[in-house]
């Protein structure tokens, strides 16, 4: 007879050949025997999350931990859907629009559409669930399998999704929108069904995205046809930049539009700037002494085990990686090191844009050199590989707790540009320096240290913009994290350009809360 870890080493054996062949929703067919789910339970190997269906978890994680189930989220929807309706199932038009504009974002409650369905919904972990809308999905003809989810065409999801998406979520529906190229891509669906109701709301929709081209096309074409439709507006406000109708990528116009939508608010809560001093050597010594103060805070953020007397013996030059064994072996000692070189080279980042440099093209030169510093003492003592410190990551990351979904890796690389443009244009320095930390973290261009990346970028625009540089306190982190998931996952800046704006008061007047303890 097994022994008990003899029968434990089976269910993980069966775990991974699950994982090796890509199954993320695990139904408990794949794993028959109860011995081994409940010893898989048991140790945090997996986690129900509906009747009879499981995802991996990781036995590290901490009661309420999140992080497994919304990184597994779109995966297990889409093998647990195929299960229970064959193809017979999409997303709602709504929802399909979303994804075509790359919004992954996870939902509260996903609307799934099937003839099989009992309008019923089905809750799943962390007051997340899907609605089983029983009606007639859309021909084959309209619907695409984008990742393994059955979703509206892009054309047939902006025929059919609802008004409010277009008021309620004016990124999405304009980013989906300027994916069009001409009217000849949604008038077959208008013509063929007679929608005149759709056709007038997509035509209004199209004039004030700036396609008025296509506009006058859908209009034209259903008078010629004897069809009579009345041009109805769906947006709440007019477009004031342009979008680009050349690109194959929603993102390039999606982090555009997300900017437009953003700035005027952040304008709102950021108080103004104050005189950059005109020596230059007083704004390097106030960095300088923020620093010690700075670093612990961020690193803490960070969850990296880091005290004031380390940081200060690394800044010191105390510490000593080819000498001392115990730093070479000590991981937070490298993050406080590479902290430390990173800092110098975000100086010499502040030093160009003082003497003339764009701040976002500054930015956009040397961000790649902070990153590589700030992981060069890791790689030195092996905890990290050379190629570490290649660049941008090549693999999809998630963030812990989070329901927004970083870009992939192709996305993320269509976007990066266009967010250092966006810095370059930029005449407001609060602008810069509170979208250009939010879209960078939003895009999570890095395997690891965005976070930091993300506050170096913040300050470098706020130090040159005649701003303080402020220190994001550990105590206040979970409220930091809360206002960037309502800015990630919810498109609602304002939270945290509060935040922001309370730390550059206070310290604008010299009251710093950052204050080591």
């Amino acid at each position: 007879m097994a022994t008990p870890q003899e029968k434990f080493v089976e269910a993980l054996r069966l775990l991974k050949e699950l994982q090796d062949k890509g199954i993320v929703g695990i139904h408990y067919s794949n794993l028959p025997n109860i011995k081994h789910r409940q010893l898989l339970i048991k140790h945090g190997f997996i986690r129900e999350v509906s009747k009879g269906w499981y995802i991996a978890t990781d036995p590290a994680e901490m009661e309420g931990e999140t992080t497994a189930w919304f990184s597994s989220y779109w995966e297990f929807i889409a093998q647990y859907l195929e299960h229970k309706y064959y193809e017979n199932w999409c997303l709602s038009a709504d929802q399909s629009l979303a994804i075509h504009a790359g919004n992954w974002t996870i939902p509260e409650q996903l609307l799934v559409r099937s003839s099989k369905g009992n309008n019923k919904p089905t809750p799943l972990p962390y007051s997340t669930s899907f609605f089983n809308l029983k009606t007639e999905i859309p021909s084959k003809e309209h619907l695409v399998v984008y990742k393994g989810i059955r979703i509206y065409s892009l054309q047939a999801a902006l025929v059919y999704c609802s008004a409010t998406s277009f008021s309620y979520h004016p990124i999405d529906a304009r980013t989906a929108l300027s994916q069009i190229r001409d009217a000849s891509e949604v008038l077959p669906i208008l013509l063929d069904n007679g929608h005149t109701k759709y056709a007038g709301r997509l035509a209004g929709a199209f004039r004030n995205n700036a396609q008025e081209k296509i506009a006058v096309q859908i209009i034209e074409t259903f008078k010629q046809a004897d069809y009579e439709i009345r041009v109805e507006d769906p947006f709440n406000h007019k477009l004031t930049i342009q979008l680009s109708n050349r690109t194959s990528t929603p993102y390039v116009n999606r982090i555009r539009l997300m900017w437009q939508q953003m700035r005027a608010v952040v304008l709102a809560h950021i108080p103004p700037a104050i005189l950059l001093p005109k020596v230059h050597q007083i704004l390097f010594k106030e960095i300088d002494d923020i620093y010690l103060t700075d670093a612990y805070h961020s690193l803490s953020i960070e969850r990296y085990k880091v005290t004031p007397e380390l940081i200060e013996k690394v800044s010191s030059g105390k510490w000593n990686l080819k000498e001392n064994i115990e730093d070479r072996k000590q991981r937070d000692a490298m993050a406080a090191r590479g902290y430390y070189q990173a800092f110098l080279a975000v100086k010499a980042s502040i030093k160009s844009i003082l003497e003339g440099g764009n701040p976002g093209a500054v930015a956009n030169n040397q961000h790649s050199k902070w990153y590589r510093e700030l992981f060069d003492p890791s790689v030195s003592a092996g905890i990290l590989r050379p190629s570490d410190l290649a660049g941008y990551r090549s693999h999809q990351v998630y963030i812990g707790n989070s329901k927004h979904v970083p870009l992939s890796v192709d996305a993320m690389r269509d976007a990066m540009p266009v967010l250092f443009e966006l810095l370059e244009e930029e005449k407001e320095a609060a602008v810069r320096s509170v979208l250009g930390h939010f879209i960078f973290v939003f895009i999570h261009p890095y395997m690891d240290g965005n976070g930091r990346i993300g506050r170096f970028l913040m300050n470098v625009m706020l130090v040159t913009g005649g701003y303080p540089w402020i220190v994001i306190p550990f105590e206040n982190r979970d409220e930091y994290m809360k206002t960037l998931e309502s800015a990630s996952a919810d498109m609602d800046i304002e939270p945290f350009a509060k935040f922001i704006g309370i730390l550059l008061k206070e310290s604008q007047s010299g009251n710093r809360r950052a204050i080591l303890p």
